[in-house]
């Protein structure tokens, strides 16, 4: 499947889609006042050694202090040989309060949450990945051929140069690479490193030593594949320098940028705004009828598949079978356009035919194999239920541009008009227990005063009569539903 990557420019935001057929599969924003961190290197300090969590807190110069466990501290991976060590040594062996230490955010900040940190160093560039502080070379999995994994293992040794000390990942962009292209990535990447180490040397704990690529950049780096039929970016300026920045890194894909000055704007020509609006709803149209309800809570991510007012098949059991199918190729999009990770679980319309379940299964793999994330799939449990995991490195899209309701504080539902009567007059009666006014005064919601005056007018006269103290109503337009506030007068 050909793609289309389509960049937006803006002096607050940059915003990056990536469509197949003309339909939006994966969005990516980085805000300029809210970049993320995964990648970037700090010269932190450490504020707190907790070795009953066997972890740390580090200041990286942040709102929030990061945080370390001692798995990803490097000198628990190799031992003074360079072997793996045999047990993993206490933090507080490794650690002290005040201590400076180069550290590399591996995830980004997320809730209340600090930004995760590694001391395992790693600067990725267009095909390799380059370790500084160990000694091996490694070959992407992804590259299925043992043979060309071996290869580029051997090619890559005899390029390394004599006096290197640090080590190399190939990433899956090295396949048919030349020595020449090899060689320059090695060359660049050991060029930045150096640089790296001289800000390290001039500059105070906590500071930034290095800043990963601009979202435009990773994408040309990362993204931009052989499929890729074209790169449209909305700025002169930023495309300009794409393409030296493409020209020093990936000539290849030189002739795929331009310029693109229509008169509507970018995302427009793929509906990408709608498709944003869409990937902010709970429920999901399926063409057949059918449709999906997504919801996204602090441990999982549930997806319900349902019929809907699909019945286009032969019978009942090809109509559900026909809806699975469908939901699948729409399951595996989503994902990817709403960036949903951790725990995911797929509550498909139940099946009793093996045969089915295993297309549905095979249906949502294939759909799932174009997703650059990593993700583990599970089959259907005795519920019924898909379960599956994928990679979560960065906020959602419904976490990056939305905020907790003030109205239902991200409940989902709020309490009805005559709830809080009730409430509101056992509030009265309490407050007539501990105080004497002249009068007590409800200032509410319109639906709360309309049936106050209404259907439980009398039930406040009787309150009224009891307490032995006029109530009156007022009225406030600006009040949410549930907001309301008892008057002493």
């Amino acid at each position: 499947m050909t793609e289309d990557i389509l960049i937006n420019i803006t002096p607050f935001e940059t915003r990056v889609a990536i469509t197949a057929n003309g339909i939006a599969q994966e969005l990516h924003i980085e805000r300029s006042i809210q970049r993320g961190h995964v990648g970037n290197l700090y010269l932190g300090r450490v504020a707190r050694v907790l070795p009953g969590m066997q972890s740390a807190f580090v200041d990286i110069g942040q709102e929030r202090a990061a945080f370390i466990h001692v798995s990803d501290l490097r000198q628990n991976r190799l031992g003074r040989a360079g072997t793996e060590a045999i047990a993993p040594t206490p933090i507080e062996k490794l650690l002290f309060e005040g201590q400076s230490l180069l550290v590399q955010v591996i995830k980004d900040p997320l809730g209340t949450k600090g930004a995760r940190l590694s001391t395992h160093i790693s600067i990725a560039g267009r095909m390799l990945v380059y370790l500084p502080h160990e000694p091996h070379i490694g070959v992407s999995q992804r590259i299925g051929s043992e043979d060309e994994r071996n290869a580029l293992r051997d090619r890559l040794q005899a390029l390394r140069p004599t006096d290197e000390t640090g080590g190399f990942i190939v990433r899956t962009q090295a396949e048919g690479a030349t020595d020449e292209e090899l060689a320059a990535d090695i060359a660049y990447l050991r060029i930045l490193w150096a640089e790296i180490q001289a800000r390290i040397k001039r500059q105070p704990a906590p500071s930034t030593v290095y800043t990963d690529l601009t979202l435009a950049q990773r994408v040309l780096r990362d993204m931009a594949s052989p499929d890729t039929c074209s790169i449209s970016v909305d700025s002169r300026a930023v495309t300009q320098e794409l393409i030296d920045w493409a020209g020093r890194y990936t000539p290849s894909i030189v002739d795929r940028i331009h310029h693109y000055g229509g008169n509507r704007p970018l995302f427009d020509t793929a509906n990408v705004d709608e498709e944003i609006a869409r990937a902010l709803s709970r429920r999901v149209e399926l063409k057949s009828g059918g449709y999906l309800i997504i919801d996204q809570t602090e441990a999982l991510t549930t997806v319900d598949v349902n019929t809907g007012g699909y019945v286009g098949g032969r019978n009942f059991d090809d109509t559900i079978f026909k809806t699975n199918l469908e939901a699948a190729v729409a399951i595996a999009r989503q994902l990817r356009l709403r960036n949903l990770g951790g725990i995911i679980i797929l509550d498909f319309i139940d099946m009793d035919d093996e045969g089915h379940k295993a297309s549905v299964l095979d249906e949502l793999n294939k759909a799932l194999s174009r997703d650059r994330t990593r993700m583990t799939v599970s089959g259907f449990s005795q519920l019924g239920l898909v379960e599956m995991t994928r990679k979560r490195t960065r906020d959602s899209l419904a976490h990056q541009l939305c905020e907790p309701c003030p109205t239902c504080a991200s409940r989902g539902s709020v309490r009805t008009p005559r709830t809080l009567c009730y409430e509101i007059l056992r509030e009265i009666l309490r407050e007539a227990r501990q105080f004497n006014p002249k009068e007590f005064r409800i200032v509410a919601a319109q639906a709360v005063i309309d049936l106050f005056l209404e259907e439980e007018s009398q039930h406040m006269a009787m309150l009224g009569d009891f307490v032995g103290k006029p109530i009156s109503l007022q009225v406030e337009a600006a009040y949410a539903q549930e907001h309301y506030d008892i008057v002493l007068l």
